[in-house]
């Protein structure tokens, strides 16, 4: 039997490898894990199942409990930045433990957050506490639960039937953390969700048929409805929006081939979670809830390995709708916060997210039940081409001098129910690091009967019949721990005038600019200005480059917006964060979200407001920048079914980092024959 066993997983071994081929995944395959050797390793599926038994074991938990988020306790920054290849390092874990238990009066922590650490070293439970009055992000069993509880209830099912619909089978619930509460809804201090119903028929996609005016409220910890509102019939799209390609019929003629190869492999080097490439070096690691993140990002100028970033993430989002119906007005979603948009990560496939020289690579992620699971190909990495990096043509020797430009990009992709994004990380040859963040998926539909665009709706567009797109903006907000040339930074302001004209300036043309140091957290609350051309800038505070200046990077800010949300909104408390588009703070190990740790049904003025409450001094002192990017989506119909990508970011640009151009040396490039 034994032999009969083998014999057959020789043969399958080739199949199977042929099936990942097919499915773009064979470098998943390759990719290795990485080994525990350094202190920012993200968790092993063995440390999360010890952190677990440890927290089962010192501590009573019901059946209910949820673990919505297990992560890496970051470890010191000053033992990160002072360790050495051998040298032993703690490894904690960091839990968030949520008692939901539906058994009314028979649970004591009943609705209730704690925070746990385990040293996973010595196996014990190293911290625990209670958080009051805070939700964490909602888990899947709560959707689920929401499934169960709306159909099942009278209202719902009559509102369905009055709209047509016998067969509740054919509706989808898609549930939302609940936003804006009601006086009512807060002083119960229970746990909501808002459910929302979409009629499926015979289409996948039901984004496009949503039964409007319809929405539950169900109390997470009653297991019951808590509201609900039918605001009446509204007719909804039948069309079929299914979008792949037996549904779409007629395609347009397909593209010739084009190939991506790197004969003699890639470029970069990746040594467990630690990257090389180009005089870059960086570490990353995959978080639950902030997704990609990157740590200890160097940069190799001569001999000298030169730190640029300490660490960098997106922090958190907020996406807030601008129509005030009250079906409507409650949609705002901070998905970092309220969702955990790490673990709602997709694998991704070569020659698909990523082009087919790029590289997959693995993470490793915890359900709300505490078990490890491998998510496969939730991480590319490629280089490619990027046109031009420098060039000149001299004319009187016809001299022809250029270098093309590569890039490396490392991405992750994200489902948050209708709308999809990616974020990606770009190094560039030049010493610019470079955020992009690309937004797609399909439009939220509001049902409508109109038929064709009326002039009296502002809050939206008709996108196509019986589809309206609802006015929204998108903002992320990203934490970056800049340390350049060291933990000793200040930050700088600059502005850029015209000045009059006078005595010295008779021909007008003369442009100046002044740079101001913000010194303190409160005056470093700072906005764009187009018509200063405003930047910021990140300076060592203790070091020269070699003309006497600090060195320093740019943040080079990339399209944005304001947040439209009026003064005294209730989502302009809750989003403060947005309201600005560049914070700086003194850098707290503590001061992680600028939504605060807990956005769902958070109080007022969490996260960015209270870091900057004590008014730290910013002066020769280690600092982090945060900076808030949007864009405001007015939908058209272009953007139906499924909407083409938008990009939104920033860079991050050397300014008097470098003595010269720090890719002027590069060699020029080999011709292809």
């Amino acid at each position: 039997m034994i032999k009969r066993l083998k014999g057959f997983l020789w043969l399958a071994i080739p199949i199977i490898a042929v099936i990942f081929i097919s499915l773009g995944l064979m470098e998943i395959l390759t990719a290795q894990q990485p080994s525990i050797s350094h202190p920012l390793t993200s968790l092993t599926e063995a440390e999360i199942s010890t952190a677990v038994s440890v927290i089962k074991r010192e501590k009573t938990l019901s059946k209910m409990a949820a673990f919505p988020l297990i992560t890496l306790q970051e470890p010191d920054k000053k033992e990160v930045l002072n360790f050495t290849p051998g040298k032993a390092f703690q490894r904690k874990a960091f839990l968030v433990i949520y008692e939901r238990c539906l058994r009314q009066g028979l649970c004591p922590t009943q609705n209730k957050t704690f925070e746990g650490i385990v040293d996973l070293t010595s196996k014990t439970l190293s911290s625990w506490k209670e958080i009051p009055s805070v939700q964490p992000a909602i888990v899947n069993s709560e959707y689920e639960l929401a499934i169960q509880v709306v159909k099942a209830d009278p209202r719902w099912q009559k509102a369905m039937q009055r709209r047509g619909i016998t067969d509740f089978d054919q509706v989808k619930i898609s549930s939302w953390a609940p936003g804006i509460l009601s006086q009512q809804e807060e002083a119960t201090g229970n746990r909501f969700c808002r459910s929302l119903s979409y009629y499926k028929g015979k289409s996948w996609n039901y984004y496009g048929s949503p039964i409007e005016g319809v929405v539950a409220t169900v109390n997470l910890n009653t297991g019951k409805i808590a509201s609900f509102v039918d605001r009446g019939n509204v007719p909804f799209s039948k069309e079929n929006w299914n979008y792949d390609v037996k549904s779409l019929g007629k395609l347009l003629s397909p593209l010739k081939t084009l190939k991506i190869l790197q004969p003699n492999g890639a470029s970069f080097q990746i040594k467990d979670n630690e990257i090389s490439w180009q005089g870059w070096k960086f570490r990353y690691l995959m978080h639950p809830r902030n997704g990609l993140m990157l740590y200890q990002v160097t940069h190799k100028d001569g001999e000298n390995i030169r730190p640029v970033l300490y660490r960098a993430n997106l922090s958190e989002m907020v996406v807030p709708y601008g129509d005030p119906e009250p079906t409507w007005s409650f949609r705002n979603a901070f998905d970092v916060g309220e969702y955990n948009l790490g673990l709602l990560a997709n694998t991704m496939e070569l020659s698909k997210e990523i082009p087919e020289n790029g590289l997959l690579l693995n993470a490793v992620f915890a359900n709300e039940q505490g078990e490890p699971y491998v998510m496969p190909g939730v991480i590319g990495i490629y280089e490619r081409d990027n046109g031009m990096l420098w060039k000149h043509y001299e004319y009187n020797t016809q001299r022809n001098d250029v270098r093309r430009s590569r890039e490396l990009v490392m991405t992750m992709t994200a489902a948050v129910d209708n709308y999809d994004y990616s974020i990606n990380w770009i190094f560039h040859q030049d010493g610019t690091l470079e955020v992009q963040n690309e937004l797609t998926g399909i439009v939220l539909a509001q049902g409508t009967a109109a038929q064709k665009q009326s002039e009296d709706n502002s809050y939206g567009r008709l996108i196509t019949k019986n589809i309206f797109g609802v006015n929204h903006q998108h903002f992320f907000n990203y934490r970056l721990d800049f340390d350049v040339d060291g933990q000793a930074n200040s930050v700088m302001e600059m502005n850029v005038k015209a000045l009059p004209m006078d005595e010295k300036n008779p021909l007008g043309n003369a442009i100046a600019v002044a740079e101001t140091p913000l010194t303190k957290e409160t005056a470093a609350v700072r906005d764009l200005d187009m018509k200063s051309s405003r930047e910021w800038m990140i300076v060592s505070a203790d070091k020269k480059n070699t003309l006497g200046a600090a060195p320093g990077y740019m943040l080079m800010p990339g399209g944005n917006s304001i947040f439209f949300p009026v003064e005294g909104s209730k989502i302009r408390q809750r989003a403060e964060f947005a309201t600005h588009h560049v914070w700086v703070t003194k850098y707290k190990p503590a001061e992680l979200y600028a939504g605060g740790d807990y956005p769902n049904q958070t109080q007022p003025g969490q996260g960015l407001p209270k870091y900057i409450a004590d008014d730290e001094s910013l002066m020769n002192e280690d600092i982090v920048l945060w900076y808030t990017m949007g864009i405001t989506h007015i939908p058209r119909s272009e953007d139906w079914p499924v909407m083409p990508v938008h990009q939104v970011g920033f860079k991050l640009v050397p300014r008097g980092f470098f003595s010269r151009n720090p890719a002027i040396n590069l060699p020029e490039p080999i011709p292809v024959n």
